[in-house]
């Protein structure tokens, strides 16, 4: 039989897949827990006051996050140490034990004080595992695209997010159809976990036939690089990419706001989160082949200043109409700007670092831009609407970090081979002014 045709230098398709499926996953099991805060909260951090609780239960999902800069240093140095698949393997072994472990834990009626423990634990264990996740996978789509696309196969990176957030979100909104508001509680939440750890077997098998793409001993990458000349480039991508966290993880807190704070009914919040989802998945891969033909830069500035102006408005209209149309309506626009601007964001990191340092490099400069901004974004909106009683909060929130996104962006310079005289000199700069086109 033959081979699967290449997609890559030498990479075939069916590995690309296993890199794009696991990945997803990875996804839907880490966000699953967001759309289902309310009542994860009212499971393990039971309180006469409904905020308390949700806050609670914000506050473990941003447990997670801080253990993400910890495992993009320990799996995204693996990858660069013994290459891609491994240490993709293993944040992946780890995040099945976490999902697993985490719909499995009894309720605090039962335990007691142990079973909010317990949701710690493994919302930590699942952020260890995420934050070695991205680096080594980016890295390798990266590395198995032929240099005029390394946009459209970097931008699966993205693309499978936005894939687990549809699936988590037509799992969510399947079961709000299907089940009381009691019975989600109860147990309803505890199936979409379970359907994400059914998986974790298929995609282990796959991401151990998986081919490596870079091997330290085969290249002269595996001398010491010194880091001193891409400290400029990595201050830029994290200020880019804190940016864009805010964006995605107000995008996804749509389902949380729409419960808590519009008081909508379950099922049409769940339709938000599939709008993120659907818009997500047909946009990604289309900015990332955009920034192959006209440039990176061009395809982060354009979108994002758009959505400067829209974010305020969009708010506006969701919060004081509060009807379907234009809670969906209002998420597809600004969901379809956002992507557009942050897949590039990714890719120009990506394709800016060597290949020796490429799966950490870009590993610790997401998981510290995630740590920072992605744990504390829900939280910090649902404080604020709490104290203000403003439910513009989230807009002004994401307006700030969308100005100071695009200052970065106007700082970067093109790195898209097609637009780029030089596309790897970026690497090779070693002050801040250098970066400025």
């Amino acid at each position: 039989m033959k081979d699967t045709p290449a997609i890559g230098p030498s990479v075939p398709a069916r590995h690309i897949v296993a890199v794009v499926v696991g990945n997803a996953l990875e996804f839907y099991d880490f966000l699953t827990y967001a759309y289902f805060a309310v009542y994860i909260g009212r499971v393990f951090f039971p309180s006469n006051d409904p905020s308390a609780s949700l806050l609670a239960s914000l506050g473990a999902f941003g447990v997670g996050f801080v253990t993400r800069p910890i495992g993009s240093l320990v799996i995204g140095r693996m990858g660069d140490r013994l290459g891609r698949k491994p240490a993709m393997v293993l944040s992946f072994s780890l995040m099945g034990v976490a999902i697993t472990g985490l719909a499995l834990t009894p309720s605090y009626s039962m335990i007691g004080f142990a079973a909010p423990l317990f949701v710690i634990f493994f919302r930590m264990l699942q952020g260890f595992a995420l934050g070695g996740e991205v680096g080594p996978t980016t890295a390798f789509l990266l590395e198995a695209a032929p240099p005029e696309r390394r946009g459209f196969y970097t931008s699966f990176q993205y693309w499978t997010q936005n894939v687990s957030i549809l699936l988590s979100g037509l799992v969510g909104l399947a079961l709000a159809n299907m089940l009381s508001d009691r019975q989600l509680q109860d147990f309803g939440w505890r199936i979409a976990f379970l359907i994400g750890a059914a998986i974790v077997p298929v995609g282990l098998l796959m991401r151990r036939n998986l081919p490596e793409t870079f091997r330290a001993s085969d290249s002269a990458a595996h001398e010491r690089v010194p880091l001193r000349p891409y400290l400029p480039m990595a201050v830029l991508g994290l200020i880019l990419l804190a940016s864009s966290t805010i964006g995605s993880y107000l995008r996804t807190y749509m389902t949380t706001y729409a419960i808590a704070t519009l008081h909508m009914p379950t099922n049409v919040a769940f339709a938000a989160t599939v709008t993120v989802g659907l818009c997500g998945v047909a946009v990604s891969l289309v900015s990332g082949a955009l920034s192959d033909r006209i440039g990176r830069k061009p395809v982060m500035l354009v979108p994002a200043l758009l959505l400067l102006v829209l974010i305020l408005p969009a708010f506006y209209v969701i919060s004081h109409d509060r009807s379907t149309a234009t809670l969906l309506g209002a998420t597809a626009v600004l969901t379809c700007l956002a992507e557009l601007s942050a897949c590039p964001m990714m890719v120009w990191l990506t394709e800016s670092l060597p290949a020796a340092i490429r799966s950490s490099g870009v590993a610790v400069v997401y998981a510290v831009s995630i740590a920072t901004f992605g744990g504390t974004t829900q939280y910090a909106v649902t404080w604020l609407i709490q104290k203000t009683g403003n439910p513009l909060a989230p807009a002004w929130y994401w307006t700030v970090a969308t100005m100071i996104g695009i200052v970065a962006i106007c700082v970067t310079r093109e790195s898209a081979p097609r637009k780029a005289a030089q596309p790897e000199a970026v690497v090779q700069l070693g002050h801040l002014s250098d970066l400025v086109r």
